[in-house]
């Protein structure tokens, strides 16, 4: 009896001492972040959703880069954090997981420079505008340099003293209390570029780049452990706003059901899934979607030209020379 007594205590200790972000990620958020994207990748990767969309496929310079640093980010990440302000080519990616990695090919590639920066190693390109840096065994980060450099700033502040080291972040505690459960989520200040910038340019997702563009504070949540239960919530500079956005969404929705082709009447469950819901300055759209369409669903955007390709925010000069941009679209 009492072992049972002390394995409910300690259970329950665990559960809340879970925390929605690491502690040691939270020390490298750059000051100025206005938005903030994170995966628990062990979790996910348990998911359906995730052995559907990732598992099994091939991705070649994935491989390539695996077979040459033995690091697979596909089995070594544990958990992703991306932070981004308003500039272009903001975003830096914090990563925990496993990061024993062989240098010893990075070395001798002429497409990767070393530099140091405040005793930390920063792997770049040939343009040094972007790279990647390991501080340690369980820690890494990647992104544009002044982004990174920016990151070891105030990694380098902890426990410093100095100002501003110790200090709360609205931003981190808007993202902490998103419950658990959720294994991708996002919050953001001021805007929603990272939702925008990472759904399909075209088909049936794309016109909600428009809605995500036009809020501001804005909370998004998933959870892909049966099927797909996704929430956004985000707020809008006047109750008009948000009445429109609001509109507009239901109207996408409406669209979305009359161009499911015939002979798949099941697709009109996705849509069916998808809520809308508006309350003064407040728009809420929640999407419900059992796993027995999570392949339905897949096939939907899979089909979508201009489908993403898992980049996000940061980019070397010639990647963004040639990106293309999300475009408000009408109506």
């Amino acid at each position: 009896m009492l072992r049972i007594l002390l394995s409910g205590i300690l259970s329950v200790a665990a559960v809340q001492s879970a925390e929605r972000i690491d502690n040691v990620l939270k020390q490298l958020v750059p000051r100025d972040a206005v938005s903030l994207f994170g995966a628990q990748m062990e979790q996910v990767k348990a998911t359906p959703l995730y052995q559907k969309l990732v598992a099994g496929q091939k991705l070649t310079q994935l491989d390539e880069f695996a077979a040459q640093t033995n690091f697979d980010p596909r089995r070594d990440v544990r958990e992703l954090l991306i932070a981004s302000n308003l500039a272009k080519k903001s975003g830096v990616l914090l990563a925990r997981g496993n990061f024993r990695m062989s240098m010893d090919g990075l070395a001798k590639s002429k497409d990767m420079h070393r530099s140091n920066y405040k005793g930390y190693v920063l792997w770049t390109n040939t343009s040094q505008q972007a790279g990647f840096c390991v501080l340690d065994s369980t820690l890494a980060i990647a992104g544009p340099v002044p982004s990174m450099r920016a990151a070891l700033d105030r990694y380098s502040e902890r426990g410093s003293g100095l100002p501003g080291a110790q200090e709360r972040s609205p931003l981190l505690d808007k993202a902490m209390a998103i419950p658990m459960r959720n294994q991708i989520w996002m919050v953001s200040e001021g805007g929603t570029d990272f939702l925008g910038d990472n759904m399909p340019e075209s088909g049936p997702a794309s016109n909600f780049v428009r809605i995500f563009h036009n809020l501001e504070s804005t909370r998004f949540q998933a959870d892909l452990s049966q099927g797909l239960n996704a929430f956004v919530q985000g707020s809008c500079k006047t109750e008009a706003d948000a009445k429109s956005l609001a509109d507009a969404a239901r109207g996408l929705v409406g669209f979305g059901r009359l161009s499911v082709p015939d002979g798949q009447p099941q697709l009109l469950r996705v849509w069916d899934a998808i809520q809308v819901a508006q309350q003064g300055r407040t728009l809420n759209v929640n999407a419900d979607i059992p796993a027995d369409l999570v392949a339905q669903l897949l096939q939907l955007l899979e089909n979508a030209p201009g489908r993403p390709n898992g980049r996000s925010s940061f980019y070397s000069s010639e990647e963004e020379s040639h990106r293309p941009r999300s475009k408000p679209r009408p109506h």
